[in-house]
């Protein structure tokens, strides 16, 4: 019977303290994530090489190596609200560092996005050879499989997710459902919280939130 009390007493404290904190937590519905990006251009170089490009390709690549770090990285913000998110990205140099060696379609993408979470469509801004283009879309639906591996970004205790999206880019996801919005980097979306942390690890490159700022919203008179 003394056993029995105390269990109870065990399973009533263990209760309480889980109700507390839920009671306790916080959810961002409002704010500004900052994010980025990093290329790993050695690895996406090297795939370029074949016997038939080799002869230019290996010098290039190992002038390229003595000059240039190996991560090619820039920055970008998302905004959000419930309703709503626009992704774009911060002014970088792009001379800098710029060699036709280094230049990757998808390394270099600077698409600027406007998502619609209540009409699930985004409005994408898209430079395609120096000429801009307004693309508008439905969301791209992606078949999540979430897993139990956690992992902490910019503060947020984030869970992993998996995906393969065009049938053949194999996605990783860390989100955290601390922010209430089924957003995230780039177009991807449709986890049950924000998206902090991304990885197309075969493409090598990586989105990480490295500072999440909680804007507030006026109450109405």
């Amino acid at each position: 019977m003394r056993n029995l009390y105390k269990n109870i007493l065990l399973f009533a404290a263990v209760l309480f303290s889980g109700n507390a904190l839920a009671q306790n937590a916080h959810f961002v519905e409002h704010g500004t994530i900052e994010f980025e990006k990093r290329s790993n251009m050695y690895a996406i170089i090297k795939k370029k090489i074949n016997k038939d490009n080799e002869t230019y390709y290996l010098p290039a690549f190992d002038q390229y190596k003595k000059t240039n770090p190996q991560f090619k990285v820039s920055k970008s913000t998302l905004s959000f609200n419930r309703n709503k998110s626009i992704y774009k990205w911060q002014p970088t140099d792009e001379a800098a560092g710029n060699t036709w060696l280094s230049r990757d379609a998808f390394a270099d993408l600077r698409n600027t996005i406007l998502t619609d979470f209540d009409s699930n469509t985004s409005l994408s801004q898209k430079n395609v050879y120096e000429e801009l283009y307004l693309v508008k879309d439905s969301l791209r639906k992606i078949n999540w499989k979430i897993t139990d591996e956690t992992r902490e970004i910019a503060g947020y205790d984030c869970r992993r997710a998996n995906a393969l999206i065009m049938d053949s880019i194999y996605v990783v996801a860390y989100f955290t459902n601390q922010i209430e919005v089924s957003g995230g980097p780039e177009s991807f979306t449709g986890l049950p919280g924000m998206i902090l942390g991304l990885a197309l690890p075969h493409e090598n490159m990586t989105w990480f939130a490295t500072k999440v700022t909680e804007t507030t919203v006026p109450e109405k008179d």
